[in-house]
């Protein structure tokens, strides 16, 4: 799919979202996000988020987000088709009985194994708000948030990850990589200017983006939900984006598929 890059979200097409679609049957939709793609509606009319082209899909007039992910973030997402399903796997996400699985490419060489326990609150010294970051540690109002990252090969001074997160806390696996001396390439938050972030909001893509961001989207992608533990059979994947494979392959001349 082809978007374009700005502030406000992209129209989706319908031809677009049906081969978007991992799993149906009659209580869920799990669906493979791609980057630069809202969830919850938007001003623009339904084909400009994910739920909202779900309910047009479906013809449904209420769909329930059981599992969502940032527009930058690509990958799966749940949505329940009734109330009582999506109340039985909030409430499993809420007790930590969900598994999660990403696939981060991070700025620098990360040379092994490492988890990271360090509460996340709001940033009260970023210039952007206190709503829109946070920073791990010594925050007041800071929460548990558990993250474990695996390297799995690294090359041109990039290093693609495996990540598993205990918490689901906001800009978890963001700003638990920062913490530990990393960002995550194409991060207009946590990456080289935090004011990058508003300069994408109030005009788009510009000349200053691509010359600081390696992407034009962050390098953050949700590869597996496993509900399982919440007593349900399924386990949910989605292969990396084709925009990160590309990455992998030209700068840390490595292809993904292989790993």
């Amino acid at each position: 799919m082809s978007v374009q890059i700005g502030a406000s979200a992209p129209l989706i097409n319908p031809d677009d979202f049906r081969s978007w679609i991992l799993f149906e049957d009659e209580r869920l939709l799990v669906v493979n996000k791609p980057g630069l793609i809202v969830c919850h509606p938007s001003k623009h009319g339904p084909w400009s988020s994910l739920i909202g082209a779900a309910r047009e899909y479906l013809g449904l007039p209420t769909l329930h987000l059981v599992f969502r992910l940032d527009r930058e973030t690509s990958g799966v997402v749940v949505l329940a088709k009734d109330s009582a399903t999506a109340g039985r796997l909030q409430k499993a996400m809420q007790q930590r009985r969900v598994g999660k699985m990403y696939l981060a490419i991070l700025a620098g060489q990360m040379a092994g194994a490492v988890t990271v326990d360090q509460p996340l609150g709001p940033d009260l010294e970023s210039c952007v708000t206190v709503r829109s970051k946070v920073v791990a540690a010594g925050s007041p109002g800071a929460q548990t948030a558990v993250t474990h990252f695996e390297p799995l090969a690294s090359g041109g001074g990039f290093t693609l990850v495996r990540v598993r997160t205990e918490t689901g806390r906001k800009h978890q696996i963001r700003a638990h990589a920062l913490w530990l001396g990393h960002t995550v390439v194409g991060d207009k938050l946590y990456g080289p200017d935090e004011r990058l972030y508003l300069e994408f909001a109030q005009h788009g893509w510009t000349e200053r983006h691509a010359a600081l961001l390696p992407l034009p989207r962050q390098a953050l992608h949700c590869a597996e939900i496993d509900l399982r533990p919440a007593h349900e059979p399924q386990v949910f994947r989605a292969p990396l984006a084709e925009e990160l494979k590309n990455f992998c392959r030209e700068r840390l001349g490595v292809n993904p598929e292989d790993l």
